[in-house]
């Protein structure tokens, strides 16, 4: 459990880290001061920045970047426009506070507010195509490594190893389900006979029609041994134990190919998880009851801990799904995420003028306690899953 936690924290604050990165690096590019940027999120532990004489210097605790400005001692004062970069308690990711993201000091060069709306949204986009861009790191790697695959979708220049069978559905009430199989579950043998792919499996079953069956399973690190009795469903087709199954493998590609690969599933995904969001509002919003596909903190956690069991392999491909979803989640038009902050630029660029800062803020606040309600909501789900 306590690895799994820790797997979990590892994952989560670098798909933070590299989505604040973003922001951080165009705001300073594009002239725009970064006022601090932190690795895990407040209180702060440490800080390191520049002083009045342009030396490096440390500080405990949490002052603020304004009482750094100010300090009298010029040995310990915040040289004008530097950022401070912190080291902070609760190790999640990181955050980057840029001068005038609230509308303030819109009169300052080096201010948010001060920008054109074209840099604006850029600044506020970045984070969401660092993630999109990780995403492709990863699966292209993990393409030139290895990921696990469905064996009829490879490609001509691929190499398949490690072919298995697995277990995708298990109908109820069938042999399956009354000796334990479980979804997930890798069939190595039937009776002793290794099976390696969908037809090897379907033939063994077949043969063993109305006898005793012992099959051979991996479930995680555990080697387990099943009976269950081959029956004939449906007339006049071969005997079954109930179960949907596919054949996977490790897939690999040449380097030109891996980056293709990567990019062609970084695509794809991106169109299913804006599916799967908007499958969500929808039942969210005609009163359905939330399908349990959906995930918060405590089911993300428990998937990370299964595909980290399963291999490294696994948890790359779950990390780039994860940055996927972070940056799908950003870039919704909805208050408080980056895509509701472009919303609002947009409509001070349609309307010549922005929208009162109060009202902006008022409207955020409001679509940040909406989303920590959902999360709450959907973590409540979680734990009644998980017991």
């Amino acid at each position: 459990m306590i690895s799994t936690i820790l797997i979990f924290l590892v994952v989560l604050s670098v798909l933070v880290f590299v989505h604040e990165l973003g922001h951080f690096y165009t705001a300073r590019r594009l002239g725009v001061r970064a006022e601090e940027f932190g690795l895990g999120f407040p209180p702060r532990l440490f800080g390191w920045y520049r002083n009045s004489q342009g030396r490096w210097r440390q500080m405990i605790g949490s002052a603020s970047v304004e009482s750094l400005e100010k300090n009298d001692d010029k040995n310990k004062r915040l040289r004008p426009g530097s950022t401070l970069y912190s080291l902070n308690i609760l190790p999640i990711g990181g955050f980057v506070r840029i001068k005038g993201e609230n509308g303030e000091g819109q009169d300052e060069p080096d201010s948010f507010g001060y920008q054109s709306v074209s840099k604006r949204i850029i600044i506020l986009s970045a984070g969401v195509i660092m993630n999109i861009l990780l995403a492709w790191v990863l699966l292209s790697g993990g393409y030139m490594l290895g990921l696990p695959q469905a064996a009829d979708e490879v490609g001509s220049d691929a190499r398949l190893t490690d072919a298995q069978v697995v277990v995708m559905d298990v109908l109820a009430d069938s042999p399956a389900q009354s000796s334990g199989l479980k979804v997930g579950d890798i069939i190595l043998s039937v009776d002793g006979r290794s099976v390696s792919t969908e037809r090897d499996l379907q033939d063994s079953i077949a043969a063993r029609a109305d006898k005793n069956t012992q099959l051979s399973i991996k479930r995680g690190d555990q080697d387990i041994n099943i009976e269950a009795i081959p029956t004939t469903i449906d007339p006049g087709k071969p005997a079954t134990i109930g179960i949907s199954i596919f054949s996977s493998g490790l897939v690999s590609y040449p380097f030109l190919s891996a980056l293709w690969q990567g990019a062609k599933t970084t695509v794809w995904l991106i169109q299913e998880i804006f599916g799967a969001f908007v499958g969500l509002f929808s039942q969210l919003f005609s009163g359905q009851d939330v399908s349990n596909e959906f995930a918060g903190p405590i089911g993300i956690a428990n998937i990370t801990g299964q595909a980290a069991q399963l291999g490294w392999s696994y948890l790359l491909q779950f990390a780039a799904l994860l940055s996927l979803n972070l940056a799908v989640l950003n870039i919704i038009p909805f208050p408080a995420l980056d895509g509701g902050r472009i919303l609002f630029v947009l409509i001070e660029k349609i309307k010549g003028r922005p929208i009162s800062r109060e009202i902006e803020v008022l409207i955020h606040n409001a679509g940040f306690f909406l989303l920590i309600a959902l999360v709450i909501f959907i973590t409540y789900k979680d734990i009644i899953k998980l017991f």
